[in-house]
């Protein structure tokens, strides 16, 4: 498979865009500096401004479908990072920092364009536009999400991106009854990026939809291989993280059933796991969805909860099967009364609606004689085992004896 490659570089002279030219895409600068010049209908030329590093360019075409309305030429070699159309037509589906970036660019280019700013700032000391737009740049986070997405969509392609796993531990037998697949970027040269940054990026570019399905399919396949290796008496489950973009795919449901056929496990040992706010955010989409899934045999947990918008009329409302009770309740259970009351609370309430209930973040002892006296009935965590690549697992599994409480 090809690396995609999301970087355009230039030469000194070479134009990047040409006025009248379709707009198939925008820029953001990450080196080097640009001159933008505009042909007026007598053929007269007019320098418009310049544009260095952090700047965006081209943004006007694939927002208004026109044409090229300037020509922008490098000044110096440019290194940039190119924006697609259908990628930035996703994002204004949503308020993020890239949208509310190029909103501002597009106020400030347009003053640009009409007023000159740099001829008038000269002479009534005005700030050039493009100070404005490097002032706003400098505070925002829309570069730094631009880069991590197009890395992260380098990662996908390059196998930098993996999947490590940590059990779950059946805290009245001791015994692993399954595993959860979480996906880790080691980067080539930053090293591994948490998944608290990338993930959310992700989700906002809309890459976590195909990421989503490589990991389903990774992860089942996996699950057939660690089977093998590690003969358990009960069939093991692979629990699945999905996101609000997930269920938003119009072909998440076929993508999932073919993944389960294609890899050969029985439905069953399929556990998707979603937050509150897939629920909150498309409540028909959500129900109708899970409702399918869990009738051909899958598995729906809520993963966190108690952190969200948690209320009882979800619970009834959606077909769920699992609590996932949120890890910083579980860690502050010993020191923190109102922690344990939440926690044996959740307990309770899956107990009453006959739902299974796991604990996040399980680490020291006390917390899983507790977890169990209450009544809970699975736990992950680094008392048991800390995610870990397949390899690992499988090599941990050999010499796995069931816990000893």
């Amino acid at each position: 498979m090809e690396e995609f490659d999301s970087r355009k570089v230039f030469k000194a002279g070479e134009i990047i865009i040409k006025q009248g030219d379709p707009g198939e895409c925008a820029y953001i600068i990450e080196e080097g500096q640009v001159v933008i010049r505009h042909t007026d209908s007598e053929g007269n030329e007019h320098v418009l401004g310049t544009r260095g590093a952090n700047a965006m360019i081209g943004e006007m075409a694939i927002i208004d479908n026109a044409p090229r309305t300037a020509t922008i030429v490098a000044l110096e070699d440019c290194k940039l990072l190119e924006i697609n159309k259908k990628d930035f037509t996703r994002r204004l589906q949503s308020a993020d920092s890239v949208l509310r970036m190029a909103t501002q660019v597009i106020l400030t280019r347009y003053r640009d364009t009409l007023t000159r700013a740099e001829i008038w700032g000269e002479r009534y000391q005005w700030p050039p536009a493009e100070m404005v737009e490097l002032s706003y740049a400098e505070t925002n986070d829309a570069v730094q999400a631009i880069t991590i997405a197009n890395e992260f969509r380098d990662a996908l392609l390059s196998k930098y991106v993996q999947l490590y796993y940590q059990p779950f531990v059946n805290l009245q037998t001791g015994e692993i009854t399954g595993f959860e697949a979480l996906m880790r970027w080691n980067h080539p040269k930053k090293g591994f990026i948490s998944p608290a940054i990338f993930i959310p990026v992700a989700e906002e570019s809309g890459l976590i939809i195909e990421a989503s399905k490589w990991a389903l399919h990774e992860a089942c396949s996996a699950l057939k291989r660690i089977e093998s290796a590690f003969k358990s008496k009960n069939k093991l489950y692979m629990s699945v993280n999905f996101s609000s973009a997930d269920f938003s795919s119009d072909d998440f449901v076929t993508s999932v059933y073919n993944t389960i056929s294609e890899t050969d496990v029985a439905p069953e040992q399929v556990h998707l796991e979603i937050t509150e706010r897939v629920l909150i955010m498309q409540p028909d989409r959500a129900k109708e969805t899970l409702r399918t899934c869990r009738k051909a045999g899958m598995s729906i947990a809520i993963d966190d909860f108690g952190t969200g918008y948690s209320s009882l009329s979800y619970l009834h409302y959606f077909p769920i099967d699992t609590l996932k009770i949120d890890q910083t309740f579980v860690r502050d259970m010993h020191k923190n009364e109102h922690s344990m009351a939440l926690v044996n609370s959740i307990v309770t309430l899956g107990q009453n609606m006959r739902m299974t209930t796991v604990a996040e973040g399980v680490e020291v002892k006390e917390e899983a004689h507790k977890l169990r006296e209450m009544g809970c009935e699975l736990a992950q965590g680094y008392l048991f085992a800390k995610p870990m690549s397949e390899s690992d697992l499988i090599e941990m599994l050999k010499h796995w004896t069931p816990y000893k409480f």
